[in-house]
Protein backbone atom coordinates (compact mmCIF):
# COMPACT_ATOMS: atom_id res chain seq x y z
CA UNK A 1 0.00 0.00 0.00
CA UNK A 2 1.24 3.12 -0.48
CA UNK A 3 1.13 6.73 0.96
CA UNK A 4 -1.68 8.08 -1.16
CA UNK A 5 -3.35 5.09 -0.31
CA UNK A 6 -3.60 5.69 3.66
CA UNK A 7 -4.78 8.92 2.85
CA UNK A 8 -7.92 8.02 0.97
CA UNK A 9 -8.93 5.11 3.24
CA UNK A 10 -8.18 7.86 6.36
CA UNK A 11 -10.44 10.49 4.16
CA UNK A 12 -13.05 7.81 3.55
CA UNK A 13 -13.27 7.02 6.78
CA UNK A 14 -13.38 10.45 8.27
CA UNK A 15 -16.54 10.38 5.50
CA UNK A 16 -18.30 7.60 6.57
CA UNK A 17 -18.29 8.70 10.25
CA UNK A 18 -19.40 12.45 9.66
CA UNK A 19 -22.44 10.41 7.37
CA UNK A 20 -23.54 8.44 10.70
CA UNK A 21 -23.24 11.17 12.41
CA UNK A 22 -25.28 13.07 10.74
CA UNK A 23 -28.05 10.36 9.79
CA UNK A 24 -30.68 10.59 13.06
CA UNK A 25 -31.92 7.29 14.45
CA UNK A 26 -34.73 6.29 13.33
CA UNK A 27 -37.67 6.34 16.12
CA UNK A 28 -38.98 3.42 17.43
CA UNK A 29 -42.84 2.88 17.21
CA UNK A 30 -45.01 1.75 19.94
CA UNK A 31 -47.41 -1.46 19.26
CA UNK A 32 -50.48 -1.91 21.05
CA UNK A 33 -52.22 -4.85 19.97
CA UNK A 34 -55.15 -3.57 19.72
CA UNK A 35 -57.18 -4.22 16.65
CA UNK A 36 -58.53 -0.84 14.94
CA UNK A 37 -61.91 0.03 15.34
CA UNK A 38 -64.03 3.04 14.10
CA UNK A 39 -66.24 5.05 16.32
CA UNK A 40 -70.05 4.68 15.67
CA UNK A 41 -72.48 7.53 15.49
CA UNK A 42 -74.32 7.10 18.64
CA UNK A 43 -77.44 8.07 19.81
CA UNK A 44 -79.12 9.01 23.29
CA UNK A 45 -80.98 5.89 22.83
CA UNK A 46 -77.15 3.97 23.12
CA UNK A 47 -76.64 5.30 26.52
CA UNK A 48 -79.26 3.11 27.77
CA UNK A 49 -79.90 -0.14 25.23
CA UNK A 50 -78.92 -3.01 26.94
CA UNK A 51 -77.58 -5.20 25.30
CA UNK A 52 -75.53 -2.33 23.24
CA UNK A 53 -75.77 -2.15 19.74
CA UNK A 54 -72.46 -4.66 18.00
CA UNK A 55 -70.96 -1.45 16.71
CA UNK A 56 -71.45 0.30 20.10
CA UNK A 57 -70.41 -2.85 22.15
CA UNK A 58 -67.55 -3.08 19.65
CA UNK A 59 -66.20 0.52 20.42
CA UNK A 60 -66.95 0.58 24.12
CA UNK A 61 -64.21 -2.42 24.24
CA UNK A 62 -62.28 -1.09 21.90
CA UNK A 63 -62.25 2.63 24.20
CA UNK A 64 -61.62 0.05 27.35
CA UNK A 65 -58.49 -2.03 25.95
CA UNK A 66 -57.12 1.66 24.40
CA UNK A 67 -57.80 3.14 28.11
CA UNK A 68 -56.23 0.33 29.73
CA UNK A 69 -53.21 0.44 27.62
CA UNK A 70 -51.99 3.96 26.97
CA UNK A 71 -52.96 7.45 29.44
CA UNK A 72 -51.95 10.16 26.58
CA UNK A 73 -51.00 10.59 22.56
CA UNK A 74 -48.22 13.17 21.86
CA UNK A 75 -49.92 16.57 20.78
CA UNK A 76 -47.78 16.63 17.68
CA UNK A 77 -45.38 14.92 15.79
CA UNK A 78 -46.78 11.19 16.08
CA UNK A 79 -47.19 8.71 12.94
CA UNK A 80 -49.97 7.13 14.47
CA UNK A 81 -50.09 3.15 11.96
CA UNK A 82 -53.51 1.35 12.08
CA UNK A 83 -52.61 -2.70 10.96
CA UNK A 84 -55.89 -3.40 10.02
CA UNK A 85 -56.10 -7.48 9.77
CA UNK A 86 -56.85 -9.90 6.95
CA UNK A 87 -59.90 -11.45 6.69
CA UNK A 88 -59.52 -15.11 7.53
CA UNK A 89 -61.46 -16.40 4.57
CA UNK A 90 -58.12 -14.85 2.42
CA UNK A 91 -55.95 -17.41 0.81
CA UNK A 92 -52.54 -17.86 2.09
CA UNK A 93 -50.83 -16.78 -0.99
CA UNK A 94 -52.97 -13.76 -0.80
CA UNK A 95 -52.21 -12.68 2.73
CA UNK A 96 -48.44 -12.99 1.84
CA UNK A 97 -48.89 -10.79 -1.12
CA UNK A 98 -50.76 -8.03 0.91
CA UNK A 99 -49.09 -8.61 4.56
CA UNK A 100 -48.05 -5.14 5.24
CA UNK A 101 -49.58 -3.48 1.78
CA UNK A 102 -51.22 -0.35 2.19
CA UNK A 103 -55.12 -0.64 2.86
CA UNK A 104 -57.69 1.11 0.15
CA UNK A 105 -60.82 0.51 1.67
CA UNK A 106 -62.86 1.02 4.52
CA UNK A 107 -62.65 1.93 7.32
CA UNK A 108 -61.82 5.29 6.63
CA UNK A 109 -58.53 6.28 7.94
CA UNK A 110 -59.93 9.21 9.39
CA UNK A 111 -62.60 7.11 11.57
CA UNK A 112 -60.13 4.87 12.65
CA UNK A 113 -58.04 8.41 14.09
CA UNK A 114 -61.13 9.74 15.47
CA UNK A 115 -61.81 6.53 17.30
CA UNK A 116 -58.31 6.55 18.64
CA UNK A 117 -58.30 10.33 19.97
CA UNK A 118 -61.49 10.18 21.25
CA UNK A 119 -60.84 6.99 23.59
CA UNK A 120 -57.36 8.38 24.64
CA UNK A 121 -58.72 11.64 25.37
CA UNK A 122 -62.26 11.90 25.43
CA UNK A 123 -62.63 15.31 27.01
CA UNK A 124 -59.67 17.51 24.99
CA UNK A 125 -58.77 15.79 22.03
CA UNK A 126 -59.18 19.25 20.18
CA UNK A 127 -55.43 19.76 22.16
CA UNK A 128 -53.51 17.75 19.45
CA UNK A 129 -52.49 19.88 16.27
CA UNK A 130 -50.40 17.82 14.68
CA UNK A 131 -50.53 13.89 13.54
CA UNK A 132 -49.53 11.74 10.65
CA UNK A 133 -51.66 8.33 10.00
CA UNK A 134 -51.78 5.72 7.97
CA UNK A 135 -53.52 1.99 7.56
CA UNK A 136 -51.79 -1.30 5.94
CA UNK A 137 -52.88 -4.69 5.99
CA UNK A 138 -51.31 -7.29 8.77
CA UNK A 139 -51.75 -10.54 9.70
CA UNK A 140 -53.43 -9.59 13.31
CA UNK A 141 -54.72 -6.36 14.13
CA UNK A 142 -52.06 -3.40 15.67
CA UNK A 143 -51.98 0.51 16.57
CA UNK A 144 -48.16 1.45 16.94
CA UNK A 145 -47.52 4.94 17.20
CA UNK A 146 -44.24 6.35 16.23
CA UNK A 147 -42.75 9.99 17.87
CA UNK A 148 -40.99 11.45 14.99
CA UNK A 149 -40.83 14.94 16.71
CA UNK A 150 -42.94 17.88 17.60
CA UNK A 151 -43.90 19.37 20.83
CA UNK A 152 -44.63 16.32 23.93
Amino acid sequence: MGMGDDVLAAYNQKRAEERERATPPRPVPTVYLISPCTKPRQTQRDKWLDPPRKGVAAYRAFADQIRGAMNSIPLSGAHVTFVVPMPGSWSPHKRALYDGARHQQRPDIDNLLKALLDAVCPANDCMVWDIRASKIWGTRGEIRICVIGGDK
